[in-house]
């Protein structure tokens, strides 16, 4: 089985809007219904779970229910921070599915994934185990400390920009989050940074510069772009 496992608690405050950017209308549909839709209709996504930001669980159900989203299982509340908050879908799927069904994990805000990044994805989680979703990095990369300037570059063949889904089994889903409880790591970045930081290794599935993360007001705009040329 193979269940995708949205993260929605997100406030989104670089946006400067009231309503979190998941639940932000374009075209009169909220952005995270797109979302839902790509896990809907892919045809190796048995179940649906989504991470939600307290208040907003009603409003979800309903929306899932006016669009269709008939995969969507469980509602399952935010934590703190998003290390918390994807604890907290882990351990609610394990409450209901097999240590070897496979998660993927996935931002609402990524509401233009593709079928083919999320079969990817699959395919490689099924061979490797532990996988994010990465793409070349093609621009120069400088580090800096003060953010200001920098005084040295990062060879850029050697570095990949991720995205989502990131997955894994179940089982070794709730092993990487009990190991990091253990180590006293509690806000990662994502499920890939936490994997690494915890001593694992991570694979990598094919991404896309279409698989837009929507974080920024300009974000929006790219979106628009993107459904129009659909």
């Amino acid at each position: 089985m193979n269940i995708g496992l949205i993260i929605a608690g997100g406030v989104g405050a670089r946006m400067n809007n009231a309503i979190p950017k998941q639940f932000m209308t374009v075209y009169d549909k909220p952005i995270i219904i797109y979302t839902l839709e790509a896990f809907e209709k892919h045809p190796s996504i048995d179940a649906i779970a989504v991470v939600c930001l307290d208040g907003w669980d009603n409003i979800l159900a309903s929306y899932a229910k006016q669009y269709g989203i008939t995969k969507l299982k469980h509602i399952v509340p935010a934590g703190k921070v998003g290390q918390e908050s994807i604890k907290n879908g882990i351990m609610e799927l394990a409450k209901h599915y097999s240590k070897d069904d496979i998660v993927l994990i996935h931002d609402a805000i990524r509401p233009n994934v593709s079928n083919d990044i999320i079969s990817d994805c699959i395919s490689t989680i099924e061979k490797h185990g532990f996988t994010v979703v990465a793409m070349p990095c093609n621009e120069a990369m400088l580090e800096t400390y003060d953010f200001e300037s920098s005084d040295k570059s990062f060879p850029r063949d050697n570095l990949k920009r991720t995205q989502t889904p990131q997955g894994a089994t179940l089982g070794q889903l709730i092993e990487l989050h009990e190991k990091a409880k253990e180590m006293g790591i509690t806000n990662s970045v994502a499920t890939c940074t936490l994997v690494t930081e915890t001593g694992g290794r991570i694979y990598f599935s094919a991404g896309s510069s279409k698989n837009l993360k929507i974080t920024t007001p300009e974000d929006i705009d790219i979106f628009k772009a993107l459904l129009q040329q659909r």
